[in-house]
């Protein structure tokens, strides 16, 4: 399209500028610049978390597998794109990587995830609060969280995001010390909840949440029982229902099944039957783990170990070999009085989730035994390595693997299932140990999947994987899919090679983590943990958003051990992980609140229990106490109160999508156009939003040559379904490319010119332009800023005809999208300025008028709040007076009954005793009243204080028209 300079600064104006909270075009920007998936309901969440600027957070609760990590994105990626940078994230310790992994792929936003190592390198090198970062989302875990509460309180944050919110519900009680240290350094900020749970058990845990994000939308906990705990009538339902909207966001799944398509799990359970010299080795193994004394495993981390040793010793011959081999070379160091290596760091070489499970289990009380080695003790210390030497000899002579044999028999059974599928041959095998995953490796390699595999673990090292990691690098050198961190680019270039080359990917836990495989349909479970959580996230990798077949989950089972086959009934019958359409439901995995609990309660089976018959009751005490803890009354609450509006949230998204998409699509058109108008010398353009460029254009920034492409939203062309050629780079408004196109448009040097619209020749046809062709006049551009509540930025457009008519700012907007060509410079006469600039007044004066309007209302409806917390704050005070009154009266009409007077005198005593108490409650409500009214006022002043408008405007250019 013939575009002119004027364009190209009217588009990157408006590409640029920031919208009020309510409209929707507000996040066409985070979207073009995500690749994801135009969901409504995911617009309209994000749309929810911003709706007012005095608006404190939101709690988004929609059912899972509706995307709130996605809606979290599209709000981070707009605070991005407003230079809002002071950003968290607090995530169960789990779900840390997956986070980092989700921002880089999907919002192109870059993280860092602070723990203790990376914090306390931080501090030594000069950064006093490691919180504050230049540039970097910060992502920390629930305990890191609580343990640095006050570098979280003193940094000033933009926005916080709190996942898996559900586990701060219990915030209302004392006795729950994260939560509280949680909500009290996040309590000055703006903040968003995601939990799909967000009631529960009680109609108190709303109330916990709501408090996290606002403790002036219900008065304290005694007001609120008064009121709520028993929600009798549909009055009560009502009105808590009107008081939660303002905060809590919620979609169901059948609200959204025209948009999303979701596919089965179907379950395959592997039987196998351990070898003689296989169990042999399990009890020895197990019994030692149950002696109350051990040498070999510090009492520090006792538990912690047990599990771990457990972990492997059901995974391989080989996983414990190497474990036992340490456990040796440990009581050897302690015999020789040498120093010895930290037991976990060894383990976490082989288990990599040590580290994690020992940041998830740091509040166990432990026993540290410091003391010198007696006599006695250093002659137990060589009967247990007498002990541990023979275990280990046995683990060595093993040769035989009774599961792994059945692997090949389970992967027959997967691909049969996914040919069936018509799903791509493709398997993901997820075991707890690197020397099991060395070992299957081999095993697979030799029978029948040589050149087939491809490894993915927490350091990616082996040869095979440099190898490939280097030819990506080679193929990808020009493009941005190389990010210059060697971590994230060696998992990037084992996913593809898994998608385009290898049939199978044997993974450890550090591919639950990050990383998304909808082109793969099968995970086979080679060990299973006992976190339900972290099941659930493994089977997420491939079971989510995008994926187009039903997906295979096998999981083996030893039939030989009573504890492991509970276990798996447990995981498969209670938390319905391996069967149906969302896996584990959200009532589910709430219930259990954090897995690392539930992983706790199985480790102790495994420890404590001997028999069979005491491994099957503990289990039977476990199960009746996971049985569904929702009664139907809460259930029959939370739909009242938060699932009850189908129709309207229908027509809404329908409406929403409508919108959003049109504006996405301008902003597309817009962001290409000026793209075409400033690379014209030193690019190539396709008609299907690609260009390669030939040449950079900014030479001191590291823009790399070659083929470039927009990824459309349209319904044809679904983002995570366009296939982008591997040396292409994508597109975007926050590709630093376009950021200095921009940028250089906006301050073009634009004198007043005569520019010639040409209707006629533009393929797309408008009918408001249509009546103006054969007409001239004049064109005057401001760029307005206005500043109250929150920033909003406008375009205003003066636009006459030659005639003196003014033309309306929707029509004027239209012109630019024809095609044109300048003309010669032309004279302004002051006339023709003043009538231009008297016209433009009386836009802003509406856009101010629109803006005080908006502000009243949200005024309003804070103030509305705030007399509803006021009254909150009374009606516990004033509930236990009524009742002294009535308890008084009770006792006078007692007196006057008596006929003896010494049982007068007594009552009448206890008259005046309760008058006194009385009385005190009388002078509390006065003082409280007080309080209630001055802090009403500090929050009026607050918000008088952010009240005053302050505008700011620039003329940007003023041309002569001609449309032919």
């Amino acid at each position: 399209m013939p575009l002119t300079l004027y364009h190209a600064k009217y588009f990157s104006y408006d590409l640029t500028r920031q919208l009020p909270s309510s409209d929707l075009g507000k996040f066409a920007a985070s979207l073009q610049n995500a690749q994801v998936d135009l969901n409504p309901h995911q617009v309209d969440a994000a749309l929810f978390a911003f709706q007012s600027p005095l608006s404190q957070g939101a709690i988004l609760a929609d059912e899972v597998g509706l995307g709130k990590t996605i809606e979290a994105g599209i709000i981070l990626s707009q605070q991005w794109a407003e230079k809002k940078r002071k950003l968290l994230i607090i995530t169960p310790a789990n779900l840390r990587k997956q986070w980092s992994q989700e921002l880089a792929d999907k919002f192109y936003l870059p993280s860092v995830i602070i723990e203790t190592k990376s914090f306390n390198e931080e501090i030594k090198n000069g950064n006093l609060n490691p919180f504050v970062q230049a540039d970097n989302i910060v992502i920390c875990s629930y305990q890191f969280a609580k343990s640095k509460s006050e570098y979280i309180e003193q940094t000033k944050w933009d926005l916080i995001i709190v996942d898996e919110a559900h586990r701060l519900r219990n915030v209302y009680k004392p006795s729950s010390k994260t939560a509280n240290a949680i909500k009290n350094s996040i309590r000055r900020y703006k903040k968003v909840l995601l939990t799909a749970t967000p009631l529960q058990n009680s109609i108190l845990e709303l109330y916990g949440l709501v408090s996290i994000i606002d403790d002036y939308v219900f008065g304290d906990l005694k007001s609120f029982k008064a009121q709520y705990s028993r929600l009798i009538d549909e009055g009560n339902y009502q009105e808590l229902r009107s008081r939660i909207q303002p905060v809590c966001h919620r979609t169901l799944r059948r609200q959204v099944l025209e948009y999303i398509n979701y596919t089965e799990r179907i379950a395959i359970c592997q039987e196998f039957i351990p070898t003689d010299e296989e169990y042999q080795l399990y009890r020895f193994v197990s019994d030692y783990l149950q002696r109350d004394k051990l040498y070999a495993l510090p009492n520090s981390q006792r538990q912690l170990m047990t599990l771990i040793l457990r972990k492997l010793l059901a995974s391989s011959s080989y996983a414990i070999y190497g474990t036992l081999d340490a456990l040796v070379k440990k009581l050897e160091g302690i015999l020789d009085k040498q120093e010895t290596d930290n037991l976990l760091l060894k383990l976490d070489a082989d288990y990599e989730t040590a580290d994690e499970l020992e940041d998830e289990w740091q509040d166990e009380d432990v026993l540290i035994n410091d003391e010198p080695y007696s006599d006695d003790d250093i002659e137990q210390i060589r009967a247990e390595l007498i002990d541990l030497r023979q275990f280990r000899s046995l683990a060595y002579t093993i040769q035989k693997n009774s599961k792994a044999e059945q692997l090949l028999v389970a992967l027959e059974r997967g691909f049969s299932e996914l040919q069936r599928l018509g799903a791509n041959k493709k398997a993901l095998i997820f075991t707890e140990s690197r020397r099991t995953q060395d070992f299957l490796y081999r095993m697979l390699e030799v029978n029948g999947y040589k050149d087939e595999l491809v490894l993915f673990n927490g350091v990616n090292n082996d040869r095979e994987s440099g190898k490939i990691y280097k030819k990506w690098l080679a193929e990808n050198k020009k493009t941005d899919r190389v990010t210059g961190s060697p971590t994230a680019d060696k998992r990037a270039s084992l996913v593809e090679y898994f998608k385009n080359n290898a049939t199978i990917m044997i993974a450890t836990e550090a591919a639950a983590e990050g990383i998304n495989l909808q082109f793969c349909s099968l995970i086979v479970n080679f060990d299973l943990p006992w976190n339900p959580q972290r099941i659930e996230q493994r089977i997420g990798r491939c079971h989510r958003y995008g994926q187009k077949h039903d997906v295979v989950v096998i999981n083996f089972l030893n039939r030989k051990n009573a504890a492991d086959v509970r276990v798996y009934q447990l995981l498969d019958e209670k938390f319905q992980l391996f069967n149906g359409v969302f896996g584990a439901s959200d009532e589910v995995l709430g219930v259990i609140g954090n897995g690392v609990d539930f992983e706790k309660r199985i480790a102790a089976i495994y420890q404590d229990c001997r028999t069979p018959e005491e491994i099957q009751k503990a289990f039977d005490k476990l199960q009746d106490e996971l049985k569904p803890q929702i009664s139907e009354r809460i259930h029959e609450v939370r739909t009242t109160l938060m699932e009850n509006f189908d129709e309207e949230v229908r027509e809404k998204l329908k409406s929403n999508l409508l919108e959003a998409k049109r504006h996405l699509t301008g902003f597309e058109d817009k962001l290409w156009k000026v793209t075409q108008f400033y690379l014209s010398d030193c690019a190539e353009f396709s008609s299907d939003y690609t260009f390669k460029l030939t040449s950079n254009p900014f030479p001191g920034e590291k823009i790399h040559e070659g083929p470039y492409m927009i990824l459309k939203s349209s319904d044809e062309q679904r983002k995570s379904d366009i296939p982008v050629p591997d040396d292409t780079n994508i597109y975007r408004i926050g590709h630093k490319l376009a950021q200095r196109i921009l940028s250089e448009c906006k301050s073009l040097e634009s004198p007043v010119k005569e520019i010639i619209f040409d209707y006629k020749n533009t393929p797309t046809k408008v009918a408001l332009l249509e009546q103006l062709v054969g007409q001239s006049g004049w064109m005057q551009v401001h760029f307005f800023s206005i500043q109250s509540f929150e920033p909003e930025d406008y375009l205003l457009l003066v636009c006459m005809t030659d005639s003196g008519r003014f033309i309306d700012h929707e029509t004027a907007h239209r012109f630019f999208s024809l095609h044109a060509e300048e003309k010669g410079i032309c004279e302004l006469t002051d006339n023709l300025k003043l009538t231009l600039q008297e016209e433009a007044y009386k836009i802003r004066q509406g856009i101010v008028n629109d803006n005080a309007a908006r502000s009243r209302d949200f005024f309003d409806t804070e103030m509305d709040k705030l007399d509803q917390w006021a009254d909150d704050m009374k009606i516990s005070l004033e509930k236990e007076i009524r009742d002294l009154d009535a308890e008084i009266k009770l006792k006078k009409a007692e007196a006057k009954k008596a006929l003896n007077l010494e049982l007068k005198i007594g009552l009448q005593r206890e008259v005046k005793e309760l008058e006194k108490k009385r009385n005190g409650k009388r002078q509390t409500l006065f003082v409280a009243q007080d309080e209630i009214d001055a802090k009403k006022d500090n929050l009026l002043s607050e918000i008088e204080a952010r009240l005053n408008q302050k505008l700011e405007q620039e003329e940007l250019f003023t041309i002569r028209w001609v449309i032919v």
